[in-house]
């Protein structure tokens, strides 16, 4: 029997109300003895998810906090089990105090993710669903926090069980010729077969093609600012930030490390990198900034090259430019058009580079650039809220799984015997197992309920 577990699910600020949460066979009957309802109802006899007003009282009978209790029964309650939330005022020290009453009559305080992990544990969500749970309490983008909700829903779940149903009929099948194998599998059930396990690593493939834009969706899109030193690249930064992050100066190679910020951009999280200038230098530990600049032009999914508009555009500028590879998007900032222009932009223009005259002094020209960050990165509309793939666990279970298949359809192509076949569309299921949560290590499903906070 799984013990009775609590904790404070709002959280360790002052708040106008803070949330404890029980869950566990003995929870009724501990709040029970904690909590009296001002309708003298038993909190044992409660009505299932009917907030109740009463005193919490200590186990002298004084008085700690006139608030509030809801009960939910198992198995309609979040982690399947009995649950009861006590809505207290949100002092950090009655939220203290009461958690403490409830280890003293027995109940263990919660770890990480916990209430989560029973609810998965007790078949009340699928894997991609409980760490879906996370994924919505962390996004930092509208469009992250939709994604995020929908499979909460269950859209991943769902789009893959269809799979893994058609899957399982292959193989009952296979096993059956396999056990009768004067059974011969005619050649247009063959095809069927291989029609089907097409149609299932395409979609498996769909999948796990949208998880690249999953993973700029949910840690933000990784933005290198690059140019010569002294162009102004960390005011650049500053200005995007909205407050000085990184110290700026007028002396060359201020700068000689990466920083790195994030920044909500419309419907997009970029991951602002400021960089060390790019330039030829004898100091060991302003070469090592420069050698960071070149290794994030390379990881970069958007370069921002800052150039100096008081000065005349020169070789080096180019140069730096020239370095961006070419699959990667790029946006011109021309920095200081509050100052003198002497930059000439027409060898940029020839290039059809977007550029974007800006005063990181003035704030002059910053929501241009961010107008043209957004323009880079439009919101996705090809794909379905939901179905967008953030987890690394689960593209790595998806690419097994199409991996697989591909070997499936290969071997029903080549006409190898049924148990080839079977071996890897057993492998396929099993990756799929993996994904949903129904085939799971206990040292995965630990390690992902460990992100979580304390109270979910």
């Amino acid at each position: 029997m799984p013990d009775t577990i609590a904790a404070i699910a709002t959280g360790e600020s002052v708040t106008a109300i803070g949330i404890i949460r029980i869950s566990g066979e003995t929870a009724l009957t501990v709040v029970d003895n904690m909590f009296k309802p001002t309708d003298k109802t038993s909190i044992k006899q409660a009505k299932n998810r009917h907030m109740y007003h009463g005193e919490l009282k200590s186990e002298d009978g004084e008085l700690i906090d006139v608030c509030m209790c809801a009960v939910f029964r198992a198995p309609n309650s979040y982690t399947g089990e009995d649950t009861v939330e006590l809505y207290c005022h949100g002092s950090q020290t009655v939220l203290a105090e009461t958690l403490q009453m409830l280890i003293r009559h027995g109940v263990r305080t919660a770890k990480p993710g916990e209430f989560t992990k029973r609810a998965f544990l007790n078949g009340k969500m699928d894997l991609t669903q409980a760490e879906a749970v996370i994924d919505i309490i962390e996004a930092e983008t509208l469009v992250a926090a939709k994604n995020a909700a929908a499979q909460l829903k269950g859209t991943v779940g769902q789009k893959v069980k269809h799979i893994y149903d058609s899957l399982l009929d292959i193989i009952a099948h296979f096993h059956a010729v396999i056990d009768y194998p004067d059974e011969d599998i005619d050649e247009f059930k063959m095809q069927d077969y291989r029609n089907a396990l097409t149609t299932s690593e395409n979609e498996l493939r769909k999948l796990l093609k949208t998880h690249e834009k999953g993973r700029l969706l949910k840690d933000g899109i990784p933005t290198a600012i690059v140019g010569r030193a002294n162009t102004g690249k960390s005011s650049v930064l500053n200005a995007l930030l909205g407050y000085e992050r990184a110290i700026v100066t007028d002396i060359p190679g201020t700068t000689r490390d990466t920083i790195e910020e994030k920044l909500r951009v419309g419907n997009n999280l970029i991951h602002l990198i400021d960089t060390a200038g790019v330039r030829e230098t004898e100091d060991k530990v302003e070469r090592l900034g420069v050698e960071r600049t070149l290794s994030a032009l390379e990881k970069a999914n958007l370069v921002i090259a800052v150039l100096d508009a008081s000065v005349p555009l020169s070789a080096e500028d180019m140069e730096i430019i020239k370095k961006i590879p070419d699959s990667t998007p790029k946006i011109v900032a021309i920095n200081k058009s509050d100052l003198k222009q002497a930059l000439n932009t027409e060898e940029l223009e020839k290039q059809k580079l977007p550029i974007c005259n800006v005063s990181a002094l003035t704030g002059e020209g910053i929501d241009d650039l961010i107008e043209e960050i957004n323009r880079q990165f439009p919101e996705p509309k090809q794909v379905q809220t939901g179905e967008i793939i953030t987890n690394q666990r689960q593209a790595e279970a998806l690419a097994k799984a199409a991996k697989s298949l591909k070997d499936a359809i290969f071997a029903i192509t080549a006409a190898v015997t049924p148990d080839a076949v079977l071996t890897d569309i057993e492998i396929a299921l099993s990756a799929i197992g993996e994904l949903t949560g129904s085939v799971i290590k206990e040292e995965v499903v630990s390690r992902i309920f460990e992100r979580f906070c304390v109270g979910k």
